[in-house]
């Protein structure tokens, strides 16, 4: 009986030895251990043997029921642990490797553009004043000088609310200089940058919904050397210290003098080139001295008080800082052309 013991066990153990899965593994279990299993019906022929001899025996075949047991628990324990190695090889990372980081995203370049002008304007001392999208047309219009039979009133370039008469879409975010002439008096110096409204047909220029920013100054003995100084500062901080400032003469219903101002071309540094059509220069916008009347239609004293005014087109303004050539680029969502800035 002995040997036969010995026998089952050097078979048990070779044959677990070369299992390479869990389910031959458990066939090895039932085959030995199993209750048709080899070491069961030795235990069932116990009572075939001397009773003297039946304690030891029975014994002897325990032991190797544990004996086995243990390993072909330990064989389970080689294999699970081999597949989680095999498993960790194939999904683990190489820690060796740069990390590799979320898109973030930034800024627009026209929120950046935004930002910087009003960086600069805060450095001379202005504030930044907002208004509402929807005006009336006293403050979008009758305030500033604009008479009723202006071209600028027509239906065909304004955006009127319908069943709201006298309401509309500023097309300008001066109403939000009326506004603030008549909540304060002088000093002021403010910029009011937002969205404005036009019945523009779109094209590489123009979009009927844009964004500018407009500026005011209002005091005692303010002069149109003043507003030059201003805009040639503000002229040199965004676009660089060679660029030069001209202004020729224009009108503006709510100017007097009224000008438009230029920037020497940014691209060619005022020799000529395709962007300035050889002029050497970039037309930005419109600027003045306020109007008499605009100061009698917010309560102030014309003998008193002078100021200056001036706007741009941000769009505008960040097409030429970053050459770009169509206004749509900015609203069209193409990631590929937003991350370059």
């Amino acid at each position: 009986m002995s040997r036969q013991l010995a026998t089952i066990e050097a078979a048990a153990t070779a044959r677990a030895s070369t299992c390479d899965s869990a389910a031959a593994l458990e066939e090895l279990r039932v085959r030995y251990l199993g209750r048709k299993g080899e070491l069961t019906e030795l235990l069932k022929s116990v009572s075939s043997l001397p009773p003297a001899e039946r304690p030891a025996f029975g014994a002897a075949v325990n032991a190797l029921k544990a004996r086995l047991t243990a390993l072909l628990d330990g064989r389970a324990a080689e294999l699970e642990g081999g597949e989680a190695s095999r498993a960790l090889s194939r999904e683990s990372l190489d820690v060796s490797l740069p990390g590799r980081a979320p898109f973030a995203g930034h800024r627009h370049p026209l929120s950046q553009v935004f930002a910087e002008i009003v960086d600069i304007f805060h450095g001379i001392g202005y504030s930044v004043a907002e208004g509402p999208d929807v005006e009336t047309e006293w403050h979008n219009f009758d305030a500033l000088n604009t008479p009723a039979d202006h071209p600028a009133r027509n239906i065909q370039d304004t955006f009127y609310i319908k069943g709201r008469p006298g309401l509309l879409l500023r097309t300008h975010t001066s109403p939000v200089q009326i506004r603030t002439m008549k909540s304060q008096q002088p000093p002021v110096r403010i910029i009011a940058p937002g969205r404005c409204y036009r019945r523009d047909a779109i094209d590489a220029s123009h979009l009927p919904v844009f964004q500018q920013c407009e500026g005011l100054y209002v005091d005692k003995n303010v002069s149109m050397a003043d507003l030059k100084a201003t805009i040639s500062y503000f002229a040199g901080r965004l676009m660089g210290d060679k660029v030069k400032v001209r202004f020729r003469p224009h009108f503006f219903p709510f100017t007097e003098p009224s000008v438009e101002y230029d920037f020497s071309c940014v691209f060619c540094q005022g020799t000529g080139c395709r962007v300035c059509k050889q002029s050497g220069w970039l037309e930005i916008s419109g600027a003045g001295m306020v109007d008499p009347n605009v100061f009698k239609n917010v309560g102030y004293d014309p003998e008193v008080y002078s100021g200056f005014a001036w706007g741009m087109g941000v769009e505008r303004v960040a097409m030429l800082k970053y050459g770009i050539n169509d206004i749509r680029l900015f609203y069209q969502g193409d990631v590929r052309f937003l991350e370059q800035f």
